[in-house]
């Protein structure tokens, strides 16, 4: 049996960051997993999920896609994960898969409803895809094609539709690869984050894409494991007991979940692929200042205040 994720050392709770942490409250909250070998998400999960009204205020729905090969699960709801029996199940059934993607929502654009929960299913190349996002674009309407269009009201999935769909037509045919594909990322990423704070996990089933606008973090768990204590609920594991050698995961966070590890602080315009529980590829697609002015202020939303309808 391998468990919610394998462990390491330690991370100093007066972490480096480089943006206020009001944006990390405002807004979602982005958690992701890549990993050698089928793992469940269930440790991580739990810690993660309080953040949906218990420990923190992102709860406005959620959702948690687990991939097989080139299929999903896909759980959402538009209740807080902190109460949703849905969520519940998940933190009891260890569903292992090699990508997971989990989001708690703090809605900005488009209202608590279903249709609005991350993250976001599309398909293409005969597989699926999943984007979560975390931030808020603005005067964003791009012009969409024939392939992909948005089911809610979001700016995120907007977003991820317009990715959709620069994907598609780059590669008009055969599947890319994946450092194609990420080279294609790269570009569309510059494009679309000229609008305004753009942190996103993305996946295909084979490799975990990042993209650090504002904030994110990760870790790398791999051999010799040890403990871990999560922040958001008083519950540690020892992975030693669960893993191998052969155990290798990279567990990526909007704010790092544990409180005795290492976590790596990301740079702001940072992109990375994740392969097989470790960075595979990174590359800088550079932030517009103005984005990062608004997220020093912890006005993620520029000056507009937060609206009834949300």
């Amino acid at each position: 049996m391998r468990p919610g994720h394998a462990a390491a050392s330690r991370w100093p709770g007066t972490g480096t960051d480089r943006v206020s942490s009001t944006v990390s409250t405002i807004m979602c909250q982005l958690l992701g997993l890549n990993c050698a070998a089928p793992t469940d998400v269930n440790f991580s999960f739990s810690g993660f999920a309080e953040r949906g009204g218990n420990t923190d205020h992102h709860a406005d729905g959620w959702g948690i896609a687990f991939f097989e090969d080139k299929a999903c699960r896909l759980f959402i709801d538009h209740e807080s994960s902190a109460t949703s029996p849905v969520a519940e199940m998940v933190k009891r059934y260890p569903i292992k898969s090699r990508n997971t993607i989990a989001h708690i929502r703090r809605a900005t654009q488009g209202g608590p409803l279903l249709e609005n929960c991350h993250p976001f299913m599309r398909e293409c190349w005969g597989r699926h895809w999943i984007f979560a996002h975390n931030g808020d674009l603005h005067d964003f309407a791009p012009t969409l094609g024939d392939h992909y269009r948005p089911v809610g009201t979001t700016d995120s999935e907007r977003a991820f539709c317009l990715l959709m769909e620069s994907l598609r037509a780059r590669f008009d045919g055969a599947e890319p690869s994946l450092d194609a594909i990420f080279d294609a990322l790269a570009d569309v990423t510059n494009e679309i984050g000229r609008h305004g704070i753009f942190n996103f996990l993305l996946s295909n089933g084979q490799a975990l894409f990042a993209y650090c606008s504002t904030r994110l973090h990760y870790l790398v768990r791999r051999w010799p494991f040890s403990t871990a204590h999560l922040i958001d609920a008083d519950m540690s594991i020892d992975f030693a007991r669960y893993t191998t050698p052969e155990d290798r995961v990279a567990v990526i966070a909007t704010q790092p979940l544990t409180d005795d590890e290492v976590w790596t602080t990301c740079e702001p315009g940072e992109l990375l692929m994740f392969r097989d529980g470790e960075v595979a590829r990174q590359t800088i697609v550079p932030v517009p200042e103005a984005v990062l002015e608004r997220a020093r202020a912890g006005c993620p939303s520029g000056d507009r205040p937060r609206t009834a309808t949300v």
